[in-house]
């Protein structure tokens, strides 16, 4: 008998008023648990893997609580039997792994650009950040701009602080008009357009070109959701950060977390356990820094171009082509790849194309035969493209300290509007703020004064198959120029630098019009000219 024509677990009618209002439906064998706590969802699922009971028995017996009259008592439903449950499967069985099962949503609000990045650092979490492309920061909270004031910054430096950034946020608010002028005239609306659609497109344009202005200090908003071992994951890193808004953030966090999800988050300030892994966190970061010190002492970084190759597999094509047809064989996977490697380039080329098969929209990927090679990219380019590409989750990714130091990128359309000059002020105002305040001995604190045109070193190691995902996403032609070029490069070094071609045949919807391609190329030349690295003080 199939299962769908079994018949499910049958119930009294007492039994199906309790659980009526937390189970979407009672008679099927596939449901969803609803109106009940997480730590209790969480719990039902780490009794389910030991115990022959189904899921709603296990509810009605262990979970339920008491009866009055039909209904359970108002409260908590089994939080009691949740948290008891909770502290002897993580102190005496140390199985972690039960914090997988419950979550939660969380906002973060008027938080700086630099927190937002220690947020969204883990990967198995899920993040969505205000966008600098539609929205414009020139509002005002209680009268001031949206900018983070850190505590560390005192006296006569966060008088100097405030004075920059405001003039960064008037510049940034007077010249939004202007550039939806020239963008307007540049490219006037077409018959097909609609007057709301031609003007949001105009205003995205405007505010991409001037999102460089806007200070890492700018405060934005994040919504999060994740499991209470990611939650427990993020607040042991924040609660061992160097900066203050970072660990108050961390603070406020937990506080607000434990009315979801509790028994989740007990050992995160236990001094002998979440309190010895931070200080494990942050003794480990002070060390590797003082080793680099030492043994770097001397070394100066030599030019590379924006994009760099530094690291992939020459057989990566090959064992791709190996593993795609593992799963359509009997032979062993030594006996696949050596099959592969005799094969002709262009009968492994048609095995690839079968693999990939007719794409007719991008998230038409292929399959995980592409996660047997990867790429290693070490990539120099704007902070603001930096925000888009470090969203990505499945790849592993690690950035330097944000500083002025390696130069800015400067949009031609600043130039042709005009806008040329106010820019290089904010700009020069950036790196002045950011010098000072690493003279006062605020390294950690000094990247909140970086506006975000200025470059970021960073590093993407990822699987051809994400590659292809994060590739074709950003290189579509309504995306940022800035990102849009990096991946552009990308695309361009897997098929020459690496000698992938057919991998990098296989990801379709790259955008290389050569139009736009050369007025990227363009605009690097020029920003090669004007940019050249700020001098370092000391």
């Amino acid at each position: 008998m199939p299962l769908t024509a079994q018949a499910a677990e049958t119930f009294t009618d007492d039994e199906r008023r309790l659980l009526q209002p937390y189970f979407t439906n009672l008679d099927g064998h596939v449901f969803a648990l609803t109106n009940l706590p997480e730590t209790v969802k969480g719990a039902l699922f780490a009794r389910y893997s030991r115990s022959a009971k189904s899921l709603r028995r296990l509810f009605l017996d262990e979970f339920a609580g008491s009866v009055a009259g039909g209904a359970i008592e108002s409260g908590a439903v089994g939080v009691a039997r949740a948290e008891k449950l909770y502290a002897k499967v993580f102190n005496e069985y140390g199985d972690d792994s039960v914090a997988q099962l419950g979550g939660a949503h969380i906002a973060c609000e008027y938080v700086s650009n630099v927190l937002t990045k220690v947020l969204e650092w883990g990967r198995l979490m899920a993040y969505l950040e205000q966008s600098t492309r539609y929205v414009p920061y020139t509002d005002r909270l209680h009268g001031r701009w949206r900018y983070h004031v850190p505590a560390e910054v005192q006296g006569a430096l966060r008088e100097r602080y405030v004075r920059t950034m405001d003039a960064a946020f008037e510049t940034y608010a007077s010249l939004i008009d202007r550039m939806q002028q020239h963008f307007a005239a540049r490219y006037p609306r077409t018959a097909q357009d609609s007057e709301a659609v031609h003007r949001a497109a105009i205003r995205a344009k405007a505010l991409d070109t001037l999102r460089g202005m806007l200070p890492a200090a700018t405060q934005s908003n994040v919504g999060l959701y994740g499991t209470g071992q990611a939650y427990e994951a993020l607040l042991l890193r924040m609660r061992a950060h160097p900066l203050e808004e970072v660990r108050a953030c961390a603070a406020q966090m937990l506080e607000e977390l434990r009315k979801i999800v509790p028994a989740f988050l007990t050992r995160v300030d236990q001094p002998d356990r979440g309190g010895r892994w931070s200080e494990h966190l942050s003794s480990a970061r002070e060390a590797t820094r003082e080793a680099a010190a030492r043994v770097l002492d001397g070394i100066e970084a030599e030019p590379r171009e924006e994009v760099t190759l530094t690291d992939f597999d020459p057989d990566g094509e090959i064992k791709i082509v190996a593993a795609a047809l593992y799963a359509v064989s009997d032979l062993p996977d030594d006996q696949l790849l050596a099959a592969a490697r005799r094969m002709p380039p262009a009968d492994r080329a048609a095995v690839l194309r079968a693999y990939t098969g007719t794409r007719t929209n991008r998230r038409h990927r292929p399959g995980r035969a592409f996660e047997r090679t990867a790429y290693r990219f070490d990539i120099l380019t704007d902070y603001g493209a930096f925000r888009d590409l470090q969203r990505h989750r499945l790849l592993t990714l690690e950035w330097q300290p944000l500083s002025t130091r390696h130069g800015y990128n400067e949009p031609d359309a600043l130039g042709e509007a005009g806008a040329a000059a106010a820019w290089t002020r904010v700009m020069d105002g950036s790196a002045e703020l950011y010098e000072a305040m690493r003279t006062a001995g605020l390294d950690a604190a000094a990247p909140y004064a970086v506006a975000m045109a200025y470059r970021v070193r960073f590093y993407m190691e990822m699987n051809a198959r994400e590659a292809m995902h994060v590739i074709e996403l950003r290189t579509a032609p309504q995306g940022h120029p800035a990102y849009r070029r990096v991946c552009q490069q990308m695309h361009r070094l897997i098929a020459e630098r690496a000698g992938h071609s057919a991998v990098a045949a296989a990801m379709t919807f790259v955008d290389h019009s050569e139009v736009e391609l050369e007025r990227l190329k363009a605009e690097r030349d020029l920003e090669r000219k004007r940019n050249s690295p700020a001098p370092a003080d000391g």
